[in-house]
C-alpha cells in the first residue's frame, strides 16, 4: 500500500476536480504511467478519472450541505473519493468510502488530506454490517448483473430504515422504477465533450400496487 501511494503522489498530479473546483484530485493525465501501477491484469484504474454519476452526486452534496449534515455515511464504489469529500466538507459525522479495487482504497485518503478532510477508506463490497445513516452510490449502475446486485441490496437498507441517494448519467442498467428523481446538473464526464446531464436520485424501491 505504501508503495501505491508513492505511486500516485510522484506520478499524478493534485488538480481540481472537473465540475467541483472546492475539491482537489489526484488525477492521471498523459504521462502518468498508470500501468506500471496496475499491470496488465489489475482493475481498469476507475479511480484516476472523472465520471458523471459520482459528480452530479458531489455537486449536489455541496450545494445542499442539509443532505448529509451530522449523518454517517456509506459511499459505494467511492473510486478517488470524491463523493466521500464531499460529504465530509459538507458536515458529515463520519464517511466511510468503500471500493473493490485496492489502489482505490490507496488514494482515497491521499484526497481526503489533500482537501483537509477524514475519510476511512475499505477494500470491500455491499457489507449490510457496515453502519450507515445514508448511503451515496454513484456510478454503479453500469453492468445489468452489477445493478441488480446493488438493488438489492439498497432495497434491504431502505427496509431497515437506511436511505440511499444515486447519481448516474442515465445508463441503461439505473433501475429508474425504483428511483425517485431529485436534481439534475450538466456535468463533466470522462472522455466525453460536451457537459452531461446528469441526475440525483433518493432510492425509493419497488412502490406497492
Amino acid at each position: 500500500m505504501a508503495d501505491v501511494r508513492a505511486f500516485i503522489l510522484q506520478n499524478l498530479r493534485l488538480q481540481p476536480a472537473p465540475g467541483l473546483p472546492e475539491i482537489m484530485l489526484y488525477r492521471a493525465h498523459p504521462g502518468s504511467g498508470l500501468r506500471r501501477l496496475i499491470g496488465d491484469d489489475g482493475e481498469p484504474p476507475y479511480w484516476a478519472y472523472h465520471w458523471a454519476g459520482g459528480t452530479v452526486l458531489a455537486r449536489h452534496i455541496l450545494d445542499h450541505p442539509e443532505t448529509v449534515l451530522g449523518k454517517r455515511i456509506v459511499d459505494l464504489g467511492s473510486g478517488s473519493g470524491v463523493v466521500a469529500i464531499a460529504a465530509m466538507k459538507s458536515g458529515a459525522k463520519a464517511v466511510m468510502a468503500v471500493d473493490i479495487d485496492p489502489n482505490a482504497v490507496a488514494v482515497i485518503p491521499l484526497n481526503a488530506d489533500a482537501n483537509s478532510v477524514r475519510v476511512t477508506a475499505i477494500e470491500g463490497g455491499l457489507d449490510a454490517s457496515m453502519d450507515a445513516d445514508l448511503i451515496l452510490v454513484g456510478d454503479l449502475f453500469y453492468d445489468e448483473a452489477l445493478a441488480e446486485k446493488v438493488a438489492a441490496f439498497l432495497t434491504d437498507r431502505l427496509a431497515a430504515g437506511v436511505e440511499s441517494l444515486v447519481g448516474d448519467m442515465g445508463r441503461r442498467p439505473l433501475p429508474l422504477d425504483l428511483l425517485e428523481p431529485l436534481a439534475e446538473y450538466d456535468v463533466p464526464d470522462f472522455g466525453q465533450v460536451p457537459l452531461l446531464r446528469a441526475r440525483v436520485f433518493r432510492f425509493v424501491g419497488a412502490r406497492a400496487g
